[in-house]
């Protein structure tokens, strides 16, 4: 379990750093991995597995993706949310 969330946190890192421009990285990767995280939860909802205090459950990996989501939103700048989230929107028309 430790092996799969290292590998859902790192490649999404990885891809974000190479295919982005560096100021909406954090923004990218803040919003990927709420979105791991909603599907970890959905996940684990529908699998119902036992409580265990022994092993990582999909509950502590839906907590750690939210937790680094936080974390990368406040070390980001608002600018580059909303740089991020302009990104896919309809441009205003430019005036003469």
């Amino acid at each position: 379990m430790l092996t799969l969330f290292s590998l859902l946190t790192a490649l999404p890192a990885v891809l974000a750093f190479h295919l982005l421009e560096p100021e909406l990285v954090l923004p990218a990767f803040s919003a990927l991995l709420f979105v791991e995280a909603a599907f970890a939860v959905i996940v684990a909802r529908l699998l119902h597995c036992p409580d265990s205090a022994d092993d990582v459950t999909l509950w502590d990996l839906a907590g750690g993706f939210t937790l680094i989501g936080c974390a990368a939103a406040v070390l980001g700048e608002p600018d580059q949310a909303a740089l991020f989230l302009e990104q896919g929107g309809p441009r205003p028309a430019s005036r003469p």
